[in-house]
C-alpha cells in the first residue's frame, strides 16, 4: 500500500488490539490504517502526575494529543502555565508538557487520535 491509497477498515474499542491499565483508569488502542487511536477511560480521583507519572517516568505527560472529549471534565495545565476545562464535545491539541485530572464525579472518556501509541508506557516499552 502506498501513502496514497487508503482502504475500509471498521474497528471497534469493544476489541482494542492493547488495552493499557494504570490507576483509575484504562486505555483501549485500536490501529487504524497507519495511525492507533485510544479510548481514554479516566474515573474521578484520576490525575496523570499521580496515576501514570510512575509508568512514564517523566515530570510531565510527554505525549501529544490530539482529543475529542466525549463525556466528564479535564482539567488541563501546561508547562507554561496555561490551563483549561475541556469537557463533551469539544477537542484539545495538546503539545507535549502537561498534567491533568478529572473534575467532579463524572468520568472523562476521551478519543486520542495523536498520541495513543506512546500513553502510559513505561521508558523500556
Amino acid at each position: 500500500m502506498t501513502g496514497t491509497e487508503h482502504r475500509t477498515e471498521h474497528r471497534d474499542f469493544a476489541e482494542p488490539d492493547e488495552v493499557r491499565t494504570f490507576g483509575h483508569g484504562r486505555m483501549a488502542v485500536v490501529g487504524v490504517g497507519d495511525s492507533e487511536i485510544g479510548r481514554l477511560e479516566l474515573e474521578p480521583g484520576w490525575r496523570w502526575s499521580v496515576d501514570v507519572k510512575p509508568i512514564a517516568g517523566t515530570e510531565l505527560c510527554e505525549a501529544p494529543h490530539f482529543q475529542y472529549h466525549v463525556s466528564g471534565v479535564l482539567h488541563i495545565v501546561m508547562a507554561d502555565g496555561t490551563e483549561f476545562d475541556a469537557g463533551p464535545g469539544q477537542i484539545t491539541s495538546l503539545p507535549s508538557g502537561h498534567d491533568a485530572w478529572v473534575v467532579g464525579d463524572e468520568p472523562v472518556v476521551t478519543v486520542d487520535f495523536y498520541g495513543a501509541s506512546n500513553y502510559a508506557k513505561s521508558v523500556g516499552d
